[in-house]
C-alpha cells in the first residue's frame, strides 16, 4: 500500500512538472510567433496580484526657489557622502540655458544656491547643461554649467564662482567632458546648440575647433566621446558623423533602411569595446528616421531595424539564458498604454517586449543580486525580472510645500542609478519637480569595477 502511494505521489509530481514545462513552452512559442523569442508582455495600469512596494530610503524635498527636476549627484564638499545638485533652465524658441543650481545634503539642507530663480522653469523636458566634474584635477568636484553666453565653473563645496568662459549665446544645449588633448583625464569640454553646431574648448577656455552639421547631418542630443583606437584621445560621435579628436570627420554612418535627413541621432551606446575600431559594437537610434542599428567603430553596419521611433538605449544582461549583453530600447510617440520596450541581442534578434503605460524613461540594474539586470521603468515605478514579471514598485509619495506626503499634479519622472549610500552598490534615484527619491539597493552586487559616488553625468536624450 505504501509503495503504491509513493508511486502515485511521484507520478503526480511528474505530471505537474510536464504541465509546467508545456505551459512554459507554449508561452515561449506564443512569444516567438509574435516575433519575440522569450516574452511578449503587456503590463498597464495598476499591477495585478501582490507586488512588493519599495519604499524610499531617503526623500529630499528640492529647494522651492532654486531646485528643479534636472538632477546630478556626487560628493561636492569632500565629506565622503553624496550631495544632490538640481537646476532650473530658461527655454526660448528651443534655445535654453541653466538659470539656477542648488546643492543639497541628503537631509535636505542647502549647501549653496546660484543663479536667478525668477526666470527659469522647474519641469524637466530635455538636457540641462549642469554636471559635476573634477575639472582641475585637484581631487575635489566642481559644478560646471552653461548659462547664457558662458560656461560657469562653481566651487563644489561653496558654490562660489571660480571663473567664466565666453561661448556663443546659443551654445548651451548640453555640456560634455572629454579628452581631446591626450592628457591623463578629461579636461576638454564640448558645448552645442540644439541641432546644428558643436564647439570644443580646453580647460583654459581656448577654442579647439567647431563644426556645423557634421557629415552633412544634424547633431545628436549629446556628442559621445569614445577612444576608438586606444591612443588616449577621444573620438566624438557628433551625430551621424564620427569626428577625430581635432574635429575633422572620420566617417559618417550611412543607413540602408531610413532617410537620415528626416531626423538626427538620438542615442549612441557602446555594446562592446575592443582594441581596434572594428572590434567595437555601437548601438544607435535615429530620431525621426525611425531606426535602430548596430555598427562597428569604423561605421560598418551589421543590422538595422526600421519603422519605429526608437529613442533611448540601455546595455546589460537581461535574459538569463543569454550571457552576452543585450540592448533595451524604447519606442516613443505611442498612445498611452501602448508604449513598448524591446530587448535585442547583438545579432538584432528580438528577445522580448514589454508594453507599459509609458516606457520612455528606463534603466537597467541588478536589484535582486542574481547577476542579471532588472528592467526599471520610471513612469509606473515598475521593476521587472528576466521573465518580465513586475516584482516591485518604487513608491514616490508626492510632497506638499512643507515636505509631507500630499496629492499633486501628474508629472514625468526622471530615473537615474548610482551609488548613493557609499557602499559601492548602485542604487535607484527617481526625480520629480518637487523631490528626489532614493531607493537603497539592499541585495544588489558590487560591480566588477568600482562605482563612483553619485549618478555620474545625466543625459535625458531629449
Amino acid at each position: 500500500m505504501n509503495r503504491t502511494l509513493k508511486i502515485t505521489h511521484k507520478l503526480h509530481w511528474f505530471v505537474l512538472f510536464c504541465l509546467l514545462v508545456t505551459l512554459s513552452f507554449c508561452t515561449l512559442l506564443e512569444a516567438k510567433q509574435k516575433g519575440f523569442i522569450y516574452f511578449d508582455v503587456k503590463d498597464v495600469g495598476e499591477p495585478t496580484g501582490k507586488v512588493h512596494a519599495i519604499e524610499p530610503w531617503k526623500i529630499i524635498p528640492l529647494d522651492p526657489q532654486y531646485g528643479g527636476q534636472w538632477v546630478v549627484a556626487g560628493d561636492v564638499d569632500g565629506d565622503g557622502e553624496v550631495e544632490i545638485v538640481s537646476a532650473e533652465n530658461v527655454n526660448k524658441n528651443d534655445v535654453h540655458y541653466t538659470s539656477t543650481a542648488v546643492a543639497q545634503k541628503l537631509d535636505g539642507s542647502v549647501l549653496w544656491r546660484w543663479g536667478n530663480p525668477a526666470i527659469g522653469r522647474k519641469n524637466w523636458h530635455h538636457d540641462v547643461a549642469c554636471q559635476i566634474q573634477d575639472w582641475d584635477g585637484d581631487g575635489k568636484n566642481e559644478v560646471v554649467l552653461c548659462t547664457k553666453g558662458y560656461i560657469v565653473e562653481l566651487d563644489g563645496a561653496s558654490g562660489r564662482e571660480h571663473r567664466r568662459i565666453a561661448i556663443p549665446n546659443e551654445a548651451t544645449d548640453c555640456i560634455v567632458f572629454c579628452n581631446l588633448s591626450g592628457g591623463n583625464r578629461p579636461t576638454d569640454v564640448l558645448v552645442k546648440n540644439r541641432y546644428h553646431q558643436i564647439w570644443a574648448y580646453n580647460r583654459t577656455g581656448k577654442l579647439l575647433w567647431t563644426i556645423k552639421n557634421p557629415g552633412g547631418y544634424r547633431t545628436a542630443h549629446q556628442p559621445r566621446p569614445i577612444d576608438l583606437d586606444g591612443d588616449g584621445r577621444d573620438e566624438i560621435m557628433a551625430g551621424y558623423a564620427m569626428l577625430n579628436p581635432d574635429g575633422s570627420v572620420r566617417w559618417v554612418f550611412k543607413s540602408k533602411k531610413s532617410e537620415q535627413g528626416r531626423g538626427h541621432l538620438d542615442c549612441l551606446r557602446v555594446l562592446r569595446r575592443g582594441k581596434r575600431p572594428e572590434d567595437f559594437r555601437l548601438a544607435l537610434t535615429c530620431c525621426g528616421a525611425n531606426n535602430v542599428a548596430l555598427i562597428d567603430g569604423n561605421g560598418r553596419v551589421f543590422w538595422e531595424i526600421s519603422g519605429h521611433h526608437f529613442e533611448s538605449i540601455d546595455v546589460g544582461q537581461i535574459i538569463l539564458n543569454h550571457k552576452a549583453a543585450q540592448l533595451l530600447v524604447d519606442i516613443d510617440h505611442q498612445p498611452h498604454g501602448k508604449s513598448p520596450l524591446w530587448v535585442l541581442d547583438e545579432q538584432g534578434n528580438r528577445l522580448g517586449q514589454i508594453v507599459t503605460d509609458y516606457s520612455r524613461h528606463h534603466h537597467l540594474l541588478d536589484w535582486t543580486g542574481d547577476g542579471i539586470n532588472e528592467i526599471l521603468v520610471a513612469h509606473n515605478g515598475g521593476i521587472y525580472n528576466h521573465k518580465c514579471e513586475r516584482i516591485g514598485v518604487f513608491v514616490t509619495p508626492k510632497l506638499s510645500k512643507n515636505g509631507s506626503p500630499a496629492e499633486g499634479s501628474a508629472f514625468e519622472r526622471s530615473i537615474l542609478t548610482g551609488d548613493m549610500t557609499a557602499d559601492g552598490v548602485p542604487d535607484v534615484v527617481l526625480a520629480t519637480p518637487e523631490a528626489v527619491y532614493i531607493f537603497k539597493n539592499r541585495k544588489g552586487l558590487k560591480p566588477d569595477r568600482p562605482v563612483p559616488l553619485g549618478t555620474g553625468p545625466n543625459f535625458t536624450l531629449y
